[in-house]
Parts: structure tokens; sequence; C-alpha cells
């Protein structure tokens, strides 16, 4: 049978739909990271809650209030090493604009539509939690672009952690009408321009929601795809008949981490595994790639789980410089904008999934050898020195290169700008960034496992309980996956079976329920 062939090894997104299949409420105060990923896709229409436009209306009119009587950073004021150039009263209105131009210079490839619409998610909801100070007419038009699918041009570098300035200015010139908008459906422009001044511009672009929008659309692949990985590893382990002790309850029950004995968990449940297996009669134990899967799995969803839990704060956050205090009538000046967590937290999530692919590449090595599959070497036909699946460890092998210079630290990144006034970076959005960029490299990697597994399981002529989790796995694949063993090119094989993998993470999830 001929390879079901992704023309895209990676989750692509439907452009926006004519009728969205649901309704994401904005309050500022509970978006999670799913409901970004569905704006982004145009799967959801937003909605502001009632009570979070009134608290975006009051930090509007204090905020007014407060610069008509004081000085309020970049609202009375120039901004970086200009924070102590007063602005002229006759001259504040226009100073927003002049603001937004000067700062609208992002520069690199045009982003994609899908993490322009993270942005603008994440920015609206963010007003919406009250503490920016800017016209609640901005936010109904952040509203009105998700739900046309317009999205302003936002280009790709401009930021280094304190600030997606560059690219929220130009999002802020798009709104006041000076900046051009791609996309949207038939009839449904961008939206009407708003008449922004300086009590709206700084307010803008206060904020890290590009990197945050990003952050989340790669934390949303990329757990799937752990997730989706112990399915395949669960396949591996039946073509080798591997030892299910590793899994057993006693094992992590005396050293209790949460992730790995969660992982423990589930592959007993994918596999069929007792609590307490019996010991096989073959080898003794297992290479590391089926024995340490909980040990290296489990920190991988960890960090999932801290970069969600980072993630859910910063996109609910009010953590614009200055933050307007309605109800004292002030204006706090701070550092709220400052993403250490979230760089460190995206840098441990991509250490962690360095090391859960190259285990993956560890199981495709064993099921190549003949101890473990009793097979031909790289599971070739019976053609005399035939390679089979060699070039498979190969190619995941470059693609595991790719991986592992994406997860180079960005936090040790360093930057002291605007004339020595803001003296450090948390590049937190080249983390961001580097993470996106994991994931078609990720995917690939354990692509190239799923066939190989597959193609020992068929020559070993091994099925699999369908009532269970993998054997749903196994019938998943196999008509998807071409079965001519001969040597052949595999490119295609490995791009059906990588974007298999969305359908795999359905069955993991399936089976903790």
């Amino acid at each position: 049978m001929g390879s079901r062939v992704a023309e895209v090894p990676a989750r692509t997104p439907a452009a926006p739909a004519p009728g969205h299949t649901g309704l994401v409420v904005l309050d500022g105060i509970g978006l999670q990271v799913a409901d970004v990923v569905r704006l982004a896709d145009g799967a959801a229409r937003p909605v502001p809650g009632t009570d979070a436009l009134r608290r975006v209306t009051e930090s509007w009119d204090a905020a007014r209030r407060i610069a008509a009587t004081g000085r309020v950073y970049g609202r009375s004021t120039g901004v970086g090493a200009n924070r102590n150039e007063d602005v002229p009263t006759d001259t504040a209105a226009e100073h927003g604009l002049r603001l937004l131009r000067s700062h609208a210079g992002a520069i690199g490839d045009e982003l994609p539509a899908r993490e322009v619409r993270a942005m603008l998610a994440v920015r609206a909801n963010q007003l919406l939690a009250g503490g920016a100070g800017l016209r609640p007419t901005v936010v109904t038009a952040l509203c009105e672009a998700l739900e046309t699918g317009a999205h302003p041009v936002v280009n790709e570098f401009g930021s280094v952690g304190t600030g997606d300035i560059a690219a929220l200015a130009q999002a802020g010139l798009a709104l006041a009408g000076e900046h051009p908008w791609r996309g949207g459906r038939p009839g449904a422009g961008a939206p009407a321009a708003q008449p922004l001044d300086n009590n709206d511009a700084l307010a803008f672009i206060s904020s890290n929601a590009l990197t945050l929008g990003q952050a989340a659309l790669a934390l949303h692949e990329l757990r799937a795809l752990v997730e989706a990985t112990q399915v395949v590893a669960a396949l591996s382990l039946l073509a080798v008949d591997g030892s299910h002790e590793a899994y057993a309850v006693p094992v992590h029950a005396a050293r209790p981490h949460r992730g790995s004995g969660e992982v423990a968990r589930r592959m007993r449940e994918l596999i069929g595994a007792a609590d307490r297996p019996t010991p096989p009669l073959g080898r003794i134990q297992d290479p590391y790639g089926f024995r340490c899967l909980p040990q290296i799995h489990g920190p991988a969803h960890d960090a999932a789980d801290a970069l969600d839990e980072i993630l859910t704060i910063e996109i609910n956050a009010a953590a614009e410089n200055p933050l307007i205090s309605p109800a004292d009538l002030a204006a706090y000046h701070h550092g709220g904008f400052y993403q250490a967590q979230l760089a460190l937290a995206l840098d441990h999530f991509r250490l962690s999934l360095t090391q859960v692919a190259r285990l993956s590449t560890s199981r495709l090595s064993t099921l190549n050898e003949p101890a473990y599959t009793r097979l031909r070497p790289f599971l070739a036909d019976a053609e005399p020195a035939s390679s089979g699946v060699m070039i498979l460890e190969y190619a995941a092998g470059a693609a595991l290169g790719d991986l592992r210079a994406f997860s180079a630290p960005a936090s040790l990144g360093h930057a002291v700008l605007s004339r020595g006034v803001e003296e450090q970076a948390s590049f937190a959005s080249l983390a961001a960034r580097q993470t996106l960029r994991a994931c078609r490299a990720y995917r690939l990697v354990v692509g190239c496992e799923l066939v190989a597994a597959v193609r020992a399981l068929r020559q070993r002529g091994l099925g699999a309980d369908p009532e269970l989790p993998v054997g749903r796995a196994l019938a998943l694949a196999e008509p998807v996956l071409d079965a001519d063993q001969a040597d052949r090119p595999l490119t295609d094989d490995v791009t059906a079976a990588a974007a298999l993998l969305d359908e795999f993470t359905d069955i993991w999830r399936g089976s903790g329920t």
C-alpha cells in the first residue's frame, strides 16, 4: 500500500474558518494555553468579559487623570534613556504615534499568521487584566481581528526578552491605520483605525505578548509530541520483546518522582503490563532506550507542566510598565516585564526534549540490531547486503543535531541597551523562537523510530491486542506506512509517520482515562 504523505511534517493549522466552533472568554484571569492555540488557529471566537471590559475602562480613566497631574513614564516623558525628558503638553497626543513609529522597526522575515494571532490573543487578554490604562476600543479591535482572521504584518526580530516592543509597535501602527494587515475572511477586513495617543502607545507595546504566544504554540505541540513518543516507544518495546519490569509499581514507589511515576503508569496501560510483572525468560534487562524511559520522559512532562504554569500566569498578567492602579490612583514603575522565569522554563523544557529525542534514536539503533529483533541487520529484506532502514539512523541523527542546537540556553544571552539604563536582558524571545523551531526536528526524529518499529513488527509477524492502546496505535500505523520491505527511499514513509504522531497523542491521552 502506498504511503499517505503529509505535505509538511508538522502540525499545520487551518485558516480561520467562516464559522467558529466555540467561544473563548477573555477576562484577564482564566485564559489557558490551549485557548491561545484555538484563537491562533481560528478555531474559536474571542469574547471579552463584561467585568474585564469594565476594568479596562476604569484603568483608562485613571491613567489619564494620573498623567494629567504628574510625570508618568512613556505618557508625559520619553522612554528608555529618554525617560527624564518631559513631553510638552501641546504635543502629548502626537507623542504616542511618534513612539509607535520609532519603535515599529522589527526586522527579518514576516511571521506566520498563526504566531501573530497568538500574540493578539495574549495581548487582548492581558489588557483585560486592567493594568495598562489604554482605551477600551483597542481591546474590541483586537478581538475583531481575531474573529475575522486579519493580522498585522509583524517581523521576526526586535525583542531581547524585556518586552516585544518592536512587534507590538507594528501591531499598534496597524491599529492606528498606518501599517499593513494581512488575511481576513472575504468581506471582513481589518478593524477600524484607532485614535491612539500618548496614553495608549506605551501602554499597548509594554508586553511580551509575541513571546508568550509563540511559547504557548510551541508548548502545545511539543507536549503532545512527547506523549506520542511514548506510544511509539511502546511499539518498539513490542518489536524487541522488551521487559515490563522498568515500569513496575515497586520501582517507582521506591523513587517517587511524579513525572517518572506517571510515565511508568501510562506505559503499563499502553502495553497491558501488570503492576508487578513477571521477569522475562530471555535477557535480564533492556537497553536504556526502554529501561530508562520513565526517568527521561518524566522530567520532560515535569518541565512542560512548569512552563504551562508560568505561561498561564503571564498571559493573564497586568505586567505593563508603569502599572496603572485605579484603586489608589497611582502609576507604579517596575520591572514586571522582565521574563526571567519564562526564559529559564523554556530553556529547561527544550533540554528535556533533547533527552527524550535522543532516547528515540537509541531505540532506533536497537531496532536495527539482530540480537534484539532476531531479524536481519537494519530490518533489511532477503536480498544480500540490503541496507533496509540503515539511513534512518543518519537522518534521525541529523534532525537530532538541529534539536540539540536549538536547545542551547537562550538565557545565557546578555545585552546592555539604551545608553546603559537597560543593562540586562532575559532573551525569552529567543528561547520561544528556538522552542518553536524544535517542533519539526523533534517530530522527524520520532517519525524515524515509528517507521522502523512498524517494519520490525511486520517482519516478525507480531500484532498487539486491538483492545490495548498499543494495538490501536499499530492499527492506525499499518494502513499509513508502506509495507514494501525492499530497499527504496524512505522519505515519504518518515513524512507520513511524523504526521501520524498527532493521532498517537490522542491514544496516549486516552490511556490515562
